[in-house]
């Protein structure tokens, strides 16, 4: 290592299309307004993007389309230009395909080219596990500038001719939960103005013994009649375990900066619904911290949530010398992950 200082110089976002509200959701499918209290009172999300048509169910937004749109406005927002890229690193659970890898699909669209990709295939914490490999590659001294991307389509799992009064609560979740989107962050060992330095970072895989908490169906020529629904999570286990395990992160990243609860002036929660993130956040007590979430207008949007966050934060909460924590869960097969910041 180089001992050098690594920086989150800009972030940006893309969200596809109008909000929808629960209430075009309970039309959509049928649904009533006991079911539509429910979703607000329960999951405590008011609304969300989709890349999808919910009237003719055609997907009208990829991965790549959303992330290139967010990967350029990182980009034209650090200053940074596509031939000054050293990597793209893209965490995502939805590609868009098995192969091209969604990164190099983007990266072309942004005229990179001659670098190092990787495409890490995880929930949540991805975008952390993404942003940890590109601080790994400039703290190593494999270069100045490094593109981080994450995001997830998860329309494509809908079937909006579902009748969701039948549905297993494990299936009918998801229908409310999640929202889809792509966000960037431009890493770099130059600092600017407005930008943030990375005091700490990890993720780690916390699930020996522990059944997935959510599970993404790839089905093939093989099987896609089969009768397993495409996307199910267990949402008991997810309101368990997460609150716990983000006191966890918290905990060791305040041990690890020396910083006492008090001194935490910005917080970015796990974002896994509106209800659970107040509930997490009011947990959490950091007295002074300003809470930066987005879960409540853009729904649970998988890898690019940590992105919105921190679009929000460099915007204006993380003024120079003001701290930041953000953690982020991932309940497929359980992997705490955590970051500490500080304006510069």
């Amino acid at each position: 290592m180089t001992g050098r200082d690594v920086f989150i110089r800009s972030a940006a976002s893309a969200l596809p299309g109008p909000p929808v509200d629960n209430a075009a959701l309970a039309r959509r499918f049928g649904m009533d307004a006991l079911w539509e209290q429910w979703v607000d009172v329960f999951i405590g999300t008011g609304s969300r993007h989709l890349a999808l048509d919910l009237e003719s169910g055609e997907v009208n937004g990829t991965l790549a389309d959303l992330a290139t749109e967010a990967g350029r406005a990182a980009l034209a927002s650090a200053g940074v230009e596509p031939g000054e890229v050293d990597a793209v690193v893209l965490g995502t659970a939805t590609p868009d395909q098995l192969m091209p890898a969604t990164v190099n699909q983007v990266a072309d669209r942004l005229g990179i080219d001659g670098v190092r990709t990787f495409q890490l295939q995880s929930g949540c914490s991805g975008a952390v596990q993404a942003l940890d490999v590109a601080r790994q590659i400039l703290l190593s001294g494999g270069g100045r500038t490094v593109l981080v991307l994450g995001g997830d389509v998860i329309a494509r799992f809908y079937d909006v001719d579902r009748d969701l009064r039948s549905a297993a609560p494990a299936e009918l979740v998801n229908y409310v939960l999640f929202g889809d989107a792509a966000g960037a962050a431009v890493l770099s060992t130059r600092p600017a103005p407005g930008a943030a330095v990375v005091r700490e970072l990890f993720t780690r895989l916390v699930g020996l013994g522990r059944e997935p908490g959510a599970v993404l169906e790839w089905f093939g020529p093989a099987d896609r009649d089969s009768d397993r629904p495409a996307a199910t999570e267990d949402y008991k286990a997810i309101e368990r375990h997460v609150p716990e395990m983000t006191e966890q992160v918290l905990g060791e990243l305040l041990d690890s900066q020396g910083w006492r609860p008090e001194d935490v002036d910005v917080l970015l929660p796990p974002q896994l619904s509106g209800r659970m993130t107040r509930l997490i956040t009011q947990r959490l007590a950091l007295p002074g911290a300003q809470d930066v979430t987005c879960v409540d207008t853009a729904g649970n949007c998988g890898n690019a949530i940590v992105f919105l966050q921190l679009e929000r934060a460099l915007a204006g909460a993380l003024a120079p010398g003001r701290r930041a924590v953000g953690i982020s869960i991932e309940s497929s097969k359980w992997i705490k992950a955590g970051f500490a910041l500080e304006g510069c």
